[in-house]
């Protein structure tokens, strides 16, 4: 069973690639995000439990790529809405104050408005 967030996900506009920083390969996209947490979706379950070392390429105005890299811990997966698809909850872990501003940024360029 999922837990009670404390702050509100906020969707994205556009899904976003997520990879494993050391292999490269892709996890899934994001779809949505919070300073303490985010969902991906992906074409296979993600297993529970397991601790993984994640980057996002985030799109930037200038021609160079930004990633955004942090540790995260999967909390649960289950089929999404369109059952070709799984979504994962995931716990950011040891997050700095330059990922909290770079997660602002996303969620404030990239964020649907409520």
């Amino acid at each position: 069973m999922r837990e009670k967030r404390k702050l509100k996900r906020r969707h994205l506009i556009y899904y976003l690639k997520v990879t494993d920083r050391q292999s490269g390969k892709l996890i899934g996209f994001l779809v949505n995000i919070t300073p303490e947490g985010i969902m991906i979706m992906s074409e296979e379950p993600i297993p529970v439990g397991k601790l993984f070392h994640l980057q996002i390429l985030v799109p930037s105005e200038t021609d160079e790529k930004a990633h955004l890299q942090f540790d995260a811990r999967s909390k649960w997966c289950e089929r999404s809405v369109n059952t070709d698809f799984y979504d994962t909850g995931f716990e950011l872990l040891n997050v700095t104050s330059r990922d909290f501003l770079a997660i602002e940024k996303i969620i404030a360029e990239l964020g649907f408005e409520d």
